[in-house]
């Protein structure tokens, strides 16, 4: 008699469970949208939970008096370019330097953080000062005030964690596991304009 395999537990599915399931089918079937949505729903809870900190830090919180353009800006800016660039750049990363190649950790990470890192914080800047309105002299201003320490802070933050998801994440998880990173690292990015 052929033996038969048994659901692991009867009865309904959790909601977390059922929201990793759901995620999961969606990745496997839209990468690129996927990975694109949920960027742009962290970057803009990054940027919502900025506001709340600062706020807190003023003693003058209030839910009506959060800004609902900057959550917006870091949706677009998530939905647009960290998702699809991310994506690319890890399926690009892992092509260029395949796990064989001796001290492929060491050299990923190097690429990630010398030459993507600084560009895409340098792309942030660009397209944050466009979606404000701001003019090329800001920008500018902002480029000198600003981009060398939060690169400076990009490397002591990021470096850590990118060596973990470089080294353990599977490849159709590392947007996903930057973008938790990138939570409270755009909550940073938000409260150094402030």
């Amino acid at each position: 008699m052929p033996l038969v395999s048994k659901p692991i537990r009867d009865g309904p599915v959790s909601f977390p469970a059922l929201l990793l399931h759901r995620y999961l089918l969606l990745l496997k079937s839209y990468p690129i949208s996927t990975k694109a949505a949920t960027s742009g729903i962290l970057s803009a809870l990054g940027n919502l939970l900025s506001q709340v900190i600062q706020q807190r830090r003023k003693h003058s919180f209030s839910s009506q008096s959060l800004e609902l353009s900057g959550p917006l800006r870091f949706a677009a800016y998530g939905f647009f370019l960290t998702g699809p660039l991310s994506h690319y750049f890890y399926l690009y990363m892992e092509h260029l330097i395949p796990p064989t190649v001796p001290f492929a950790v060491l050299q990923r990470l190097m690429l990630d953080r010398l030459i993507f890192a600084p560009a895409f914080l340098l792309l942030f800047f660009v397209v944050m000062n466009f979606l404000e309105g701001k003019s090329l002299s800001t920008l500018c201003e902002r480029m000198k005030k600003g981009y060398w320490s939060a690169l400076k802070m990009n490397w002591k933050v990021w470096t850590p964690f990118q060596f973990i998801n470089i080294t353990y994440v599977p490849v159709q998880f590392r947007v996903l596991f930057a973008n938790f990173v990138a939570l409270f690292w755009y909550a940073y990015l938000a409260s150094m304009k402030k």
